[in-house]
């Protein structure tokens, strides 16, 4: 008996040892990750893949290391309104109300990149993409087309054989610019669903199921046979999704790219106006060659930085993305901005102050 008991106080001896060396090297992890950030932000995982290449890159040139959390443009948005961040992101403008009550003071919308929203699928043994207009679409995301043979999908595809299965439609849980994508240009393109669901970050979904993050809906509708979900177009080709052709406003089936979304961008930016704040939406975008599910993605700060260091950081980060950073966008499927609005974003970046002083 003595022997058992011995045995087994040995036993506990080694559990708590490995259990301390356990939390200490934890502890010693954090400690070491938390020490060495000197930005941190918060918000959209719509640009989340473009972003984490840009800190990476920028760390490496500039010593420069800043901690992203990808929580979806709600969270950001609250985040930095709160001052617990040093910028946010968000794929959906903050609204007057929103910007009335951040603590820190007026806030500027820093466009950065352009990407898309694309209608995602998993169809076993369906190999051409399918054609979806958007009526067909919101019938989908409304639940009133409820099989993928349903004639308002079948009527676009012709020849190609859709099974009979039911729709499981996927979409965010939580507050996502993603979804305020989506939604803007459902409204835009279709009365019924303005009337029915409207635009925002949370919508009230009439049919699905809830995912977080773009993470989250992509995985799902890889994983489910039958399924369907909206995501930003990065993430549909990382995890090797088929994209549906969305028909635009000229009536052209087209495929999201970089080439299309740039053709959605290039009407807008040559029509802003110089007093421009840059919350501007170019959903069903005119011209043959527009994804009609194209917006920007923008970078959230406040225009007086209170920590003078951390603010000459946040803006020397800034230019660079606007200049450097913008040449890497294409290669992860996001389109950089038109360089004459560079420009003028960058004019843009050069009124932000420090507590009043460049």
């Amino acid at each position: 008996m003595r022997a058992l008991n011995t045995i087994a106080l040995m036993l506990l001896a080694v559990a708590c040892a490995k259990d301390n060396s356990s939390n200490s090297t934890t502890a010693s992890s954090t400690a070491t990750s938390s020490g060495g950030v000197d930005l941190t932000g918060a918000g959209a995982t719509f640009p989340y893949p473009i972003y984490s290449k840009w800190f990476s890159d920028y760390a490496a040139q500039s010593g420069v290391k800043i901690n992203y959390q990808s929580i979806g443009s709600g969270g950001g948005i609250r985040q930095l309104s709160e001052e617990t961040v040093d910028f946010g992101a968000s794929d959906s403008p903050m609204s007057d109300e929103e910007m009335g009550k951040a603590k820190g003071g007026p806030i500027l919308h820093i466009p950065t990149v352009l990407g898309a929203d694309v209608v995602t699928y998993n169809l076993p043994g369906v190999t051409a993409p399918l054609k979806l207009t958007p009526e067909a679409i919101a019938g989908i995301f409304m639940g009133t087309i409820k099989k993928w043979n349903d004639n308002g999908i079948a009527s676009l595809n012709s020849g190609v054989k859709l099974p009979s299965s039911d729709i499981l439609v996927v979409h965010r849980s939580d507050g996502s610019g993603t979804t305020y994508i989506f939604t803007d240009y459902l409204s835009t393109a279709v009365p019924a669903w303005k009337t029915a669901v409207g635009k925002g970050k949370e919508v009230k979904w009439p049919v699905g199921i809830g995912a977080k993050g773009n993470e989250a809906v992509s995985g799902q509708v890889k994983q489910t046979p039958g399924a369907v979900g909206y995501v930003e177009l990065a993430y549909a080709k990382q995890n090797n999704l088929p994209i549906a052709a969305v028909r635009n406003q000229s009536g052209q089936y087209v495929a999201a790219s970089v080439a299309a979304v740039t053709a959605a961008a290039a009407g807008a930016a040559k029509a802003l106006p110089d007093n421009t704040d840059y919350r501007l939406s170019i959903v069903n975008a005119p011209g043959a060659e527009s994804y009609p599910i194209s917006s920007f993605t923008w970078l959230l700060v406040y225009q007086h930085q209170k920590d003078a260091a951390k603010g000459k950081k946040v803006v020397d980060f800034l230019n660079w993305a606007l200049t450097e950073g913008e040449k890497s966008a294409p290669s992860l499927d996001y389109a950089p901005l038109p360089s004459d609005m560079a420009a003028k974003v960058r004019a843009r970046v050069a009124t932000i102050d420090f507590n009043g002083a460049k």
